[in-house]
């Protein structure tokens, strides 16, 4: 085995019922009531939006619908308000840990600019978005939950029958739950064909091997944040740092927003004008299946994902057009801070190093989510 093996065995998809006790009266585990929230559209205003309608299970956890922004951006409860940031897929997102700042900048939080702090603090804000679902308030949500005989049952054999007398800590109830689910072994899943292959199970095609090598190679500078700070893959690795940066993407006209999104530097308690532009390090699991791409979702495919990188690399010939448009890149969304220290490490990619690399990143699909990867071409001849 590689240095890169020590990752966790795969957890079956079945298992979602496994991380806590049954409630003798409903049968329903916690994460068997998380899971029910998360798919209840009652909990939204008109009744028609759920956790899973921009978490899709069938579509790696991310919003597989095209009406807003060709799919950059999440349709509201309404059908016509949007949010301005890509939904990220959240099958993995039970290991973004909590935010912190330290000597070499800032670290984990959930959304895009890490601002909540853990899963409960995530699955709170939606609810009472008005460009998501759209709630009025949390007591709102509580009634709605309220309303359910087999949701109250669950609330008081898991939080106890105290816990309806709150409104406020039935809501951190519901939050809870919720979060359990997302922890729960079914969704960070580890059965990909590259976590397959770590085990020795099988071997990866040779396209993928030789993007596998790329990637954990000085000629790219993927592992300058897509992989936890070490000096190998680790158990569970997310393939991200967890950590921010401004690598100088493009606005996404098809947004149309008054003014450039500052990510890390909009918010409210960073005061640090070096956050500005910065946002989290996604995940690279199931990468190739849940695109649009970016903070803003400016690029549909893998590939121009891909390609943009070679803008910050000298020598290139393609290092000015979007292949999707056929034009320069454009601009930065934002131009100061971008990070090009880590940018212009490696060598320019050219067709076959991107080709390479897209197989690599294929092989990060879970398997239940195989079925969605995209045809190839084949390889061009030489």
């Amino acid at each position: 085995m590689s240095r890169f093996a020590r990752i966790a065995g795969w957890f079956p998809f079945a298992l979602w019922l496994c991380c806590a006790p049954v409630s003798a009266r409903t049968g329903m585990t916690l994460v068997d009531f998380g899971r029910a929230l998360f798919f209840d559209t009652d909990l939204s205003a008109t009744r028609n939006q759920s956790c899973a309608s921009c978490h899709d299970p069938q579509a790696g956890f991310a919003d597989s619908r095209r009406a807003a922004a060709a799919g950059a951006v999440s349709l509201g409860d309404d059908g016509r308000s949007r949010g301005t940031r890509n939904t990220p897929a959240i099958a993995y997102a039970a290991l973004v840990p909590p935010f912190a700042a330290d000597k070499d900048g800032y670290i984990g939080g959930l959304f895009l600019d890490g601002r909540a702090g853990s899963l409960e603090a995530q699955a709170a804000e939606p609810f009472v978005n008005p460009l998501e679902m759209a709630m009025p308030d949390t007591q709102a949500v509580v009634d709605r939950v309220l309303s359910k005989p087999n949701y109250v049952a669950a609330l008081e054999n898991h939080f106890g029958a105290r816990v309806l007398d709150d409104p406020t800590e039935t809501f951190a109830a519901i939050t809870h739950a919720i979060a359990r689910f997302e922890r729960s072994p079914a969704l960070p899943a580890f059965d990909s064909r590259y976590d397959r292959f770590l085990r020795g199970e099988i071997e990866l095609d040779n396209e993928a091997e030789l993007g596998r090598r790329l990637f954990f190679s000085d000629l790219t500078n993927c592992m300058q944040c897509h992989l936890l700070e070490t000096t190998h893959a680790t158990e569970h690795e997310p393939f991200s740092n967890q950590r921010y940066h401004n690598i100088g993407i493009p606005a996404n006209p098809a947004l149309e927003l008054d003014a450039p999104d500052g990510g890390l530097g909009d918010r409210a308690d960073i005061k640090d004008p070096a956050a500005r532009g910065r946002f989290r390090t996604p995940s690279l699991r199931n990468v190739a299946v849940t695109g649009p791409y970016m903070h803003n979702g400016v690029f549909q495919e893998l590939e121009t994902a891909i390609r943009f990188y070679n803008r910050y690399l000298v020598n290139n010939a393609v290092v000015g057009t979007n292949p999707e448009t056929g034009k320069p890149w454009g601009p930065s969304e934002v131009a100061e801070n971008i990070d090009r220290e880590r940018l212009e490490l490696g060598q320019p990619l050219s067709d076959a190093h991107i080709r390479h690399l897209i197989a690599f990143l294929r092989s990060l699909t879970d398997r239940r989510f195989e079925h969605l990867l995209p045809v190839l071409e084949p390889a061009p001849e030489h």
